[in-house]
């Protein structure tokens, strides 16, 4: 019988690398919250969902242009993310953007007077809904272009690894960006050098109007990065506390030096895919159901009342000061006045002259 080649040379056999698929990390169970985060995660939820709302009715008046994606329904992924996360820790996304910012800390008034187009923007009233930016909050944008945030996040994630800062970069897309060919260029590299990035997929199901189940062959999310060796975690996240338990994990996956991982956030997006989606491409009674059964800050609501930490007077309060936080952002965006013609020439690369 013929020998290995290894064995005929009496070398040592070599390592061969498979490409199995990864085991599947337990998703961890949600957080028994306290009543202080109950309450915070109630009122930051609240603070994404009333903005949304006066942000529609902005856009529908006119002050708002262009494009605009709202988050309502989405709430409770970026605040639960963002509660898992440490200082120096970055966040960059896709165009549905500004629920993340407000939980970045950013403030309403700058992130609004930026929807209108006013110098009191954070872009300046360059950027507009899709883009903006705050590098002291290390927010990194909403970007326009399907899939691009996914690469530059990953970029983020090599600069941790490169200066051993101990940070990790959360990269937000959504179900539809996932088919987008960068994304997977981006696993690629990423677990190749074993970068500190959570992938956190943002499933709302239908991506700009089409559903999951036509428009991918693996619908299972948490395991599109089964051919890089990337884990990934299903997570409910109409649950804030399922999100912030699934994004400690995560992040300590990432700082151990494990590499890259995949949240598959199961979320519901209430509204359009933008403003100019009449969404017809599902039913009234789905979204309905949706919000009945499964809204993030009704949970929230539900679980304060039955354990008496506060009552309906309390959390009606809480909405009220929610509700003029809003509305002075909106009257500051709507007076602010408009960034001045010279603006055109700032924050552009120019051509060296010979």
């Amino acid at each position: 019988m013929a020998k290995s080649s290894a064995s005929a040379k009496g070398g040592k056999k070599s390592a061969v690398k498979t490409n199995k698929e990864p085991a599947a990390p337990k998703t961890p169970k949600p957080l028994d919250y306290s009543k202080e985060q109950e309450l915070d995660a109630y009122r930051d939820m609240l603070l994404i969902r009333r903005f949304e709302e006066k942000a529609g009715q902005l856009y529908g008046m006119g002050f708002i242009g262009g494009f605009c994606h709202l988050y309502i329904g989405q709430e409770a992924v970026v605040t639960g993310m963002q509660a898992a996360l440490i200082e120096g820790d970055q966040v960059i996304t896709a165009y549905r953007d500004h629920g993340h910012m407000l939980a970045c800390g950013m403030t309403p008034k700058g992130v609004m007077a930026e929807l209108t187009g006013r110098q009191g923007g954070y872009s300046r009233g360059k950027g507009g809904s899709m883009h903006m930016f705050s590098k002291e909050k290390h927010f990194y944008g909403g970007h326009g272009i399907v899939g691009a945030q996914v690469s530059l996040g990953t970029g983020l994630a090599f600069n941790n690894h490169y200066l051993e800062n101990g940070n990790v970069c959360c990269t937000y897309f959504g179900d539809g960006a996932s088919n987008q060919g960068q994304v997977y260029e981006s696993f690629n590299m990423a677990k190749l050098w074993s970068l500190p990035v959570i992938y956190i997929i943002e499933n709302n199901r239908y991506a700009m109007g089409t559903s999951v189940q036509r428009s991918s062959a693996l619908t299972d999310f948490s395991r599109r990065g089964c051919s890089f060796n990337i884990p990934g975690i299903e997570v409910d996240g109409m649950d804030v506390r399922a999100v912030q338990a699934a994004g400690q994990f995560a992040a300590d996956w990432c700082r151990s030096g494990k590499g890259p991982i995949i949240l598959d956030m199961q979320t519901y997006r209430y509204r359009g895919h933008s403003m100019s989606d009449p969404a017809k491409y599902r039913s009234k009674d789905e979204v309905q159901k949706m919000r009945t059964e499964n809204d993030p800050i009704e949970r929230v609501k539900q679980r304060v009342l039955e354990k008496k930490w506060a009552d309906e007077d309390q959390l009606k309060d809480i909405d009220k000061k929610v509700r003029a936080i809003v509305a002075e952002s909106a009257d500051f965006a709507q007076n602010d006045p408009e960034p001045d013609e010279s603006e055109l020439y700032t924050d552009i690369l120019l051509p060296v002259e010979a």
